[in-house]
């Protein structure tokens, strides 16, 4: 069938919108080669608030958008995920830590406290649950894989990104905060810049007491547990020499973040390094 100009025209005038708007709709979803993330950022979007605390009971009371999200996880072919760029294979796996941390939480809350455990941890704490990092498997491109895996074998071995101990959010106030949006390939550098500069923000996290002589650094726990991760990517500097080598990449990771007062009572060199306690009590609202 012959067909006249001005109709060619119209018709590749439609196409054209309907590929725009598809367009627009897979940006939504992350990128066209990155995963929907849309489900997880309702729930976040729902229970997660502006300090990054979490409503559990709402949420256990309204999870079937959280357990859609997590069974697509669980089907996600591996051909997939390796054709993703680096940033959206560390959005992904940042993304289902933390999800599946809050699908442990929900489906042990409220949490019920042992006598022991509850000597050492808050009874309102994931400590209370038994094995939920190393026992606990959760399912993910066709595996069924621990929150350590995915932190310490995935993460931790594959990426040299030490900004996810600012991203991973194991349910505890001395926790990073939980955004309460996804984390995109897209947007991944932005991101953890953000969760930087709120985490660092923390005086428990970071700050410089220079009243003394000898001023004293404090630094989150967290950095003392994986200051050496920072070490291949910020360890390059003359700043501190006579600091540990960890707490030296720790300080230049954090240095663009600091105040000019913080800067000027760090820069002799002579300070002390001491690491707060952490709070294991959940972080619900």
């Amino acid at each position: 069938m012959k067909v006249s100009g001005w109709r060619w025209n119209r018709i590749l005038g439609i196409v054209a919108v309907i590929g725009f708007v598809a367009g627009l709709t897979v940006a939504a979803r992350g990128g066209s080669s990155g995963w929907d993330h849309s489900g997880y950022a309702e729930v976040l979007g729902r229970y997660v608030d502006g300090k990054g605390l979490v409503d559990y009971a709402g949420l256990k009371n309204d999870r079937s958008t959280l357990d859609q999200y997590l069974e697509g996880l669980a089907g996600v072919p591996d051909a997939r995920v390796q054709r993703w760029s680096e940033a959206e294979k560390i959005a992904f796996w940042i993304n289902a830590y933390n999800a599946f941390t809050l699908k442990a939480i929900i489906d042990h809350y409220p949490i019920k406290s042992g006598f022991f455990s509850s000597l050492v941890y808050p009874k309102n704490s994931i400590r209370q649950i038994d094995g939920v990092w190393d026992e606990l498997r959760f399912a993910v491109k066709g595996e069924k894989l621990t929150l350590d895996h995915i932190e310490h074998q995935i993460l931790r071995k594959q990426f040299d990104e030490p900004r996810i101990h600012v991203a991973l959010v194991c349910a505890a106030r001395s926790c990073p905060p939980l955004r309460n949006e996804p984390y995109t390939g897209a947007r991944l550098e932005e991101q953890l810049t953000d969760q930087t500069r709120r985490f660092l923000a923390r005086p428990e996290n970071f700050s410089v007491d220079g009243s003394s002589r000898r001023p004293r650094l404090r630094l989150s726990r967290i950095f003392e547990w994986f200051g050496s991760d920072f070490v291949g990517k910020y360890g390059r500097t003359d700043r501190f020499p006579d600091q540990d080598p960890a707490v030296r990449a720790v300080l230049e990771y954090a240095w663009p973040h600091l105040s000019a007062e913080q800067r000027r009572a760090l820069e002799s060199g002579e300070f002390g390094v001491t690491y707060s306690d952490y709070d294991w009590t959940l972080n619900e609202e």
